[in-house]
């Protein structure tokens, strides 16, 4: 009697228009979108084999360690096609330098050339799945009992010798079954235009990413249908069932995941914590200040730094006074009369790079704590005020299993503070601070062949299925919720 339900639930969804219309809009959508997202990725891409082309051509201009002018690139990562996430949101440039630890706030971010494509590039196959099939489960639902009710099949099918447990679970199976149809052949559709493009290679653990968005996929439709399901057990009028399904839809994936972003956060005044980082960066650099005077005034150095009083016939040089870094560089050729103050040059850029590295730690920690205490924590506000709609958790998910969402773009910026600590062991191992050729080329240019090359390798997907561990639970909680709260229901229905 089971599979005789089941077999009756699956050709009654297979025979309708509705499941037509399901698979047709979600084909149409998914593999037109597709198309935007692979140009659009390959675009990212090939800006990304430019700029770091850019980055190399910099390395080897810079003839002295000082004028270095290393920089990094964060890939494009190929599941963003699936779920964007941050991956376009956030910067992808990010300068590597003894004085500045670099924070996930500082990458330099470029936006696209294509105005229409970057207006069409920002919906993903995971946002389709999300607004349509919700959609299409809920009109799977909104008739499956209710419907049944009014022309009097159900009370046919209770007649039988069959548990009212059994009716629901072979609803739930046939619906479930048609409603994967669209998801797994629009999937089948994009991985056969992935595989015609060069551009994308992806690896057995992208694989099993996109396993866990399908597996993610089916538990946040299985929802949808669950609350369908739900509201057409207590209504038991397929028009009220409908026009309740539309408010939850509309309720529940348009307008709060978009109201949450705007809502009050807990943040306070951050201007106030603007300015209290910005004296503590400022007390740091005056103590930075006071130990370059102190070092000067037992120094045969005079003048301004970095020329001092040398006599240099030529020389180029740049210099930022940022609050941040205070970043410089010198590049110049000293005379014979004033070799015997190079030593001390060198003795005072190796005290001032030692300055410059201790000051980016402790700066860094000011501005960990203004990150935690502002955007990070109002970011984090949103994403708990978000999670109590089912898309928002989707959303969430998704992008985990991607690697496109903050703790993705995190394991990014913390690769690259490893990196720079890299090149600070580099610097030291050549002794670059206190080195001639920190601040002249005249005995020779500095050869950068040994310098150590910037690596980057995604979380495993070990650590993306424990990062989504929470919302898939609270999206399988929902789903037994939803479906306990059901059979409750239909059991006390007199039919």
């Amino acid at each position: 009697m089971f599979r005789n339900l089941i077999r009756q639930e699956l050709l009654n969804h297979l025979m309708s228009a509705r499941f037509f219309a399901a698979v047709v809009i979600t084909l149409l959508l998914v593999v037109a979108n597709s198309i935007v997202l692979l140009e659009d990725y390959e675009r990212r891409l090939a800006r990304h084999s430019h700029q770091e082309n850019i980055h190399r051509q910099k390395v080897q201009e810079a003839k002295t360690y000082s004028t270095l002018k290393l920089s990094i690139e964060r890939p494009p990562n190929p599941l963003s096609l699936f779920s964007t996430g941050l991956d376009k949101r956030l910067g992808s440039t990010f300068e590597i330098y003894h004085g500045l630890v670099p924070m996930i706030s500082d990458g330099s971010a470029r936006s696209l050339d294509n105005a229409f494509l970057n207006l069409f590039s920002k919906i993903d196959l995971a946002l389709i799945f999300q607004v349509v099939l919700s959609l299409m489960a809920l009109l799977f639902a909104y008739d499956a009992i209710a419907g049944d009710w009014e022309n009097g099949t159900l009370r046919l099918v209770i007649s039988h010798p069959v548990r009212r447990g059994t009716v629901l679970l072979a609803k739930y199976i046939g619906a479930m079954v048609c409603l994967l149809i669209p998801v797994l052949m629009s999937l089948l559709l994009v991985m056969i235009l992935l595989s015609t493009a060069s551009s994308i290679q992806l690896s057995g653990a992208d694989f099993l990413r996109i396993g866990g968005i399908v597996l993610t996929t089916t538990i946040y439709l299985s929802v949808f249908y669950l609350i369908g399901l739900l509201i057409s057990t207590t209504t038991r009028r397929t028009a009220t069932s409908l026009m309740l399904c539309m408010f939850l839809w509309v309720a529940l994936v348009l307008v709060y995941p978009n109201w949450s972003r705007f809502a009050l956060t807990p943040v306070g005044d951050t201007r106030a914590i603007h300015s209290s980082t910005s004296q503590q960066v400022e007390q740091i650099w005056e103590e930075v200040d006071r130990e370059e005077r102190r070092f000067l005034a037992n120094s045969p150095l005079e003048g301004k730094p970095q020329k001092f009083n040398l006599d240099v016939p030529q020389s180029s040089s740049f210099n930022s006074k940022g609050n941040l870094s205070r970043r410089y560089g010198v590049d110049m050729k000293v005379s014979n009369q004033s070799d015997p103050l190079v030593p001390h040059v060198q003795k005072y850029h190796a005290t001032m790079g030692a300055l410059y590295i201790r000051s980016a730690e402790q700066i860094a920690l000011v501005r960990k704590q203004s990150l935690d205490s502002t955007s990070l924590r109002k970011a984090i506000w949103h994403e708990r005020l978000m999670k109590l709609s089912p898309a928002s958790l989707y959303t969430f998910a998704t992008s985990t299993w991607a690697g496109t969402d903050l703790e993705g773009m995190s394991d990014f910026v913390q690769a690259a503070q490893a990196y720079r600590r890299t090149v600070i062991d580099y610097f030291h191992d050549k002794d670059a601070f206190a080195s001639r050729q920190w601040f002249a080329s005249d005995k020779g240019a500095v050869d950068w062949w040994d310098l150590p090359q910037f690596r980057f390798t995604q979380a495993g997907v070990w650590d993306n299925a424990t990062r989504v561990l929470p919302e898939l639970f609270l999206l399988l909680l929902i789903n037994v919720v939803l479906f306990t709260t059901t059979f409750l229901f239909f059991t006390k229905i007199e039919v």
